[in-house]
């Protein structure tokens, strides 16, 4: 295995963009004009996304990527998807848009949607493979946990399998080093607590099941057991072994739910003595 210090997650993206570029240069062509709903998505922008995928400008890509699945043809979205894909994934990626949605645009690639799973085999495993080093970038950039789990949701979703991701972001932990592991520590607390709360849900992906990742995390306990002890003074480390205890037990949480707590707070300060 290669030296952590040698694997550079933007290269990975860099690498894999290049892939993409490759794979999608002669994009399938359009039949037909683009059909879809007129009342959200005007003729002009209809005209622009059967144009060359290079031109369709930035607002009308994102566009087409959040709006919802049945208001294409459904013959055309998946052909749609596949000539703007490179363009998908820098909207994506490092330096994209701000503001993206991912876990519902990646997740208009499931199989009620553009059904990236039949595509043909190269174009399969150019996209995985940029999401793949999405996820090396996103684990290492010290984003928030909730976006990491928009944008891991967003991908199993467009997959149809969660397992193989969280044994991705496992992967990663070890094959970046210490950045990746501190990022894996990071999302396992936030999992894991979210969990004791019963406040995880996918929001887009009404099929995923939670109850997977609730099954992985006892499964790291051991990587964050020895981040905790080379890192004894992390109280994220050490929260993150009580909570994977605790979750594994089948117990309550050992801390009080935090949302909404504010105004309970606020009566109790200013109730009389």
């Amino acid at each position: 295995m290669s030296d952590p210090r040698d694997v550079d997650p933007y290269a990975m993206w860099r690498h894999a963009l290049a892939e993409a570029d490759l794979v999608f240069a002669s994009p399938p062509a359009l039949d037909r004009p683009v059909d879809g709903c007129t009342y959200c998505t005007p003729e002009s922008e209809l005209v622009l996304l059967g144009g060359d995928p290079a031109a369709v400008p930035d607002d009308v890509l994102g566009h087409f990527m959040r709006e919802t699945v049945d208001h294409w043809d459904a013959d055309q979205y998946p052909v749609l998807w596949r000539r703007l894909m490179p363009r998908a994934l820098r909207h994506w990626g490092p330096g994209g848009e701000e503001g993206t949605d991912p876990d519902l645009e990646i997740g208009h690639l499931a199989g009620y949607g553009a059904a990236l799973t039949d595509w043909p085999a190269p174009e399969r495993a150019a996209v995985e493979r940029a999401f793949r080093a999405l996820l090396a970038v996103a684990l290492t950039d010290g984003r928030p946990a909730a976006d990491v789990t928009e944008l891991v949701e967003g991908i199993a979703h467009a997959t149809g399998d969660l397992r193989p991701w969280l044994d991705h972001l496992a992967a990663l932990a070890t094959l970046l080093g210490p950045v990746a592991e501190a990022g894996l520590v990071r999302l396992a607390f936030a999992w894991a607590t979210d969990l004791l709360w019963e406040d995880f849900d996918f929001t887009w992906w009404y099929d995923g099941d939670p109850g997977l990742i609730a099954a992985w995390l006892p499964t790291q306990r051991p990587r964050v057991a020895a981040f905790a002890t080379r890192h004894p003074r992390c109280k994220t480390a050490a929260d993150t072994l009580i909570a994977i205890d605790h979750l594994a037990a089948g117990a309550h949480s050992p801390w009080w739910y935090p949302y909404g707590t504010d105004l309970y707070l606020r009566l109790t300060a200013a109730a009389p003595r």
